[in-house]
């Protein structure tokens, strides 16, 4: 196939240019570096099935030849308002990318009468009542809080995908991603693993906010795109939950990467702290991956950890 990523400078989508282009397909990139960055397609320089393309996709998309498939991933992703690259802080990019960038992308998907997946998030759900998330639960969002800015367009561009489904008759695909971690991360980023990954490294207290009792569930990034692919393949038009249902709180968390990296100095709570509209419990029902795809995580997240540490301490220059 000959496949546009968007967002392809990014932490998901650099890695998911690496394994279309391992599996012989043609990748053209497409990023406008808000948040993505030059280093992670890097290593692709010389690689004569890969292309990159400078672009805002909420502006209009052209490009030159044929499609086979169309892959929106453009968006920032970081709900730590203390991050630069936080969404909270980039509001209305973030709104554009996922309207008027599902746009674009749906409709050059349609003059190409190509293939077109969404990466849609675990944020549709919000803060939920329903545990563990399946598919068919329509989530409980808080539609102006600041959070908002990613959840409603996210919410938005699922909408828009099926409208072109029925309306147009595209091919679609709709990934809902779970917390997702590994090499290639923003150290800056402002999301938990990478704060704890960094104040481990340099052997500080790790900081947990609340009272450590929200849970998680990590997927590493490998086993991710590897789900991201096979969906692209599969024939399920509608929402498809891809993470790891193996759920932990964030203070087991803690003391996991405290342990794993020999870091002594402990966990700092700071009860008083919490950011707005975090959700209190967030776990992926993947009976549908795992019917329909035959896909579920094969990496555990102690040897998923081990590898994300050695990128961090590389990105660091430590030894």
């Amino acid at each position: 196939m000959r496949v546009l990523i968007t967002g392809a400078a990014g932490f998901l989508g650099s890695h998911l240019c690496d394994l279309l282009l391992k599996d012989n397909h043609e990748v053209i990139g497409m990023d406008n570096f808000i948040t993505g960055r030059v280093e992670n397609l890097a290593h692709l320089s010389g690689n004569r099935n890969f292309s990159f393309i400078r672009h805002d996709v909420s502006q209009f998309i052209f490009v030159p030849g044929k499609l086979d498939a169309v892959l929106h991933f453009a968006s920032p992703a970081s709900p730590n308002e203390a991050s630069p690259f936080g969404y909270i802080n980039l509001p209305i990019q973030t709104m554009k990318a996922g309207a008027l960038g599902t746009h674009n992308t749906l409709g050059l998907a349609r003059a190409n009468q190509a293939l077109f997946l969404l990466a849609s998030t675990s944020e549709i759900y919000g803060n939920p009542l329903v545990h563990p998330q399946t598919e068919d639960y329509w989530g409980n969002v808080d539609p102006i809080g600041k959070r908002s800015v990613y959840d409603e367009a996210k919410r938005f561009a699922e909408a828009l995908t099926m409208a072109y489904h029925r309306f147009h008759n595209i091919n679609t695909r709709i990934a809902r991603i779970f917390n997702t971690y590994g090499p290639r991360m923003q150290l800056e980023d402002g999301r938990v693993v990478p704060n704890f990954l960094k104040q481990a490294i340099h052997h500080e207290p790790l900081t947990v906010y609340g009272d450590g009792s929200q849970t998680r569930s990590f997927c590493y990034v490998d086993d991710l795109v590897e789900g991201i692919y096979r969906l692209l393949l599969s024939d399920e038009h509608e929402p498809m939950n891809l993470g790891n249902p193996s759920e932990i709180t964030i203070l087991e968390f803690a003391q996991t990467i405290n342990r794993l990296t020999d870091n002594s100095n402990g966990i700092q709570l700071s009860p008083d702290e919490r950011f707005e509209g975090d959700p209190q419990r967030r776990q992926p029902d993947i009976t549908k991956a795992r019917q329909i795809l035959n896909w579920e995580p094969m990496i555990d997240l102690e040897e998923g950890i081990r590898r994300t540490v050695s990128y961090f301490r590389q990105e660091l220059d430590l030894p």
